[in-house]
């Protein structure tokens, strides 16, 4: 949906998977509002796919997005055949769903999991030094290519430590979070988060907060100290 207008609708959507990317849905033509697209000049390269022909989304009052869709026509032989088929740049379109449920950031993948569980491990984080957060009923998330996230409680979080963020970034499978930051701490901006409002799937990590692993001094589960994960997250 853009600017309050259905622009595609489909039962027959194809959702590519590509080493090194995220997967993206391609609708038929046939069930796209192509009389809302405008082809442009604009032609890039795919090694994998062949040459993409591109066109800017225009509708009613709303700004145009330059080359917001994009097609191949003639895809090369090791690709689908997906000439007959658009896809569009996430953010370049106002809302998607699935069904009647609204999508976040991208498609999501069906060969990733979510997985929260309710533990009586005795989680305790440090930073700066200091004990900010240590308990013994945690939910930990499991979550495809990520490390273990511990989410704590709030009761059990030492909230005079952190203060709110204003930071909000949204995930396809957990939904949106905001972020605290450590007081006093040099690398403590953003350093905890927790979803008010999580998809279903992780419903179970509602208002808990947690700490990214990679930042802190040490997270440790029954008295041992856990490895420092290496993400896109991790100290530079």
């Amino acid at each position: 949906m853009h600017n309050g207008v259905y622009i595609a609708d489909s039962k027959r959507t194809v959702l590519l998977h590509e080493t090194g990317h995220v997967p993206v849905y391609y609708f038929p033509k046939e069930d796209v509002r192509m009389d809302l697209m405008e082809p442009t000049d604009n032609v890039t390269q795919c090694p994998y796919k062949g040459d993409a022909e591109y066109w800017t989304l225009k509708v009613g009052d709303a700004a145009a997005e330059e080359n917001a869709l994009w097609s191949y026509p003639e895809p090369f032989d090791i690709c689908p055949d997906i000439s007959n088929y658009v896809a569009f740049y996430w953010n370049k379109v106002e809302h998607w769903f699935e069904e009647d449920e609204e999508i976040f950031v991208h498609a999501r993948d069906p060969y990733k999991r979510v997985d929260a569980m309710a533990s009586t491990r005795n989680i305790k984080v440090v930073v700066g030094g200091q004990t900010v957060a240590e308990s013994d009923r945690p939910t930990l998330l499991f979550e495809t290519g990520m490390p273990v996230r511990y989410y704590l409680p709030v009761t059990d979080v030492r909230m005079d430590l952190l203060e709110a963020s204003e930071k909000v970034t949204r995930c396809p499978y957990k939904g949106a979070s905001s972020y605290y930051s450590v007081k006093g701490f040099e690398d403590g901006e953003d350093l905890a988060w927790y979803y008010r409002y999580p998809t279903n799937e992780a419903s179970k990590i509602a208002n808990l907060v947690c700490f990214f692993n990679e930042r802190v001094d040490a997270i440790y589960v029954d008295g041992e100290v856990q490895d420092k994960p290496v993400t896109r997250w991790s100290k530079k």
